[in-house]
């Protein structure tokens, strides 16, 4: 396989790779907002000590998950970025489909 092939390929793939960490990570912090306004209408409403101790339990759970994807899609994203620059200088790739659909989803990541 030859250079361009084998960088067009790891494009796809960290493109694919950093789209899906972006997703996880939104639905995290989507998952933590949910926990807290839970969380709040619990104690608002004296409920079992039991159910506020899960929520909190979950919430700081949730906390750690977002921290990860965070951290892993922070790596995705600057591989890819290393990747998309090594590939501007390839000649065979400058006006590739699979380049920039790379730069299309470092732009939608990179918010």
């Amino acid at each position: 396989m030859s250079d361009a092939a084998t960088l067009r390929k790891q494009l796809k793939i960290k493109s694919g790779s950093a789209k899906r960490l972006y997703k996880e990570h939104r639905l995290y912090q989507k998952e933590e907002e949910d926990l807290k306004r839970k969380l709040d209408q619990y104690v608002a409403d004296n409920a079992e000590e039991w159910d506020i101790k899960n929520t909190r339990r979950m919430l700081e759970e949730s906390g750690k998950m977002i921290t990860d994807s965070a951290s892993r899609l922070g790596a995705v994203v600057q591989e890819l970025r290393e990747l998309v620059l090594a590939a501007e200088q390839d000649p065979e790739l400058t006006q590739d489909e699979e380049l920039m659909k790379a730069k299309e989803a470092l732009e939608e990541v990179s918010v």
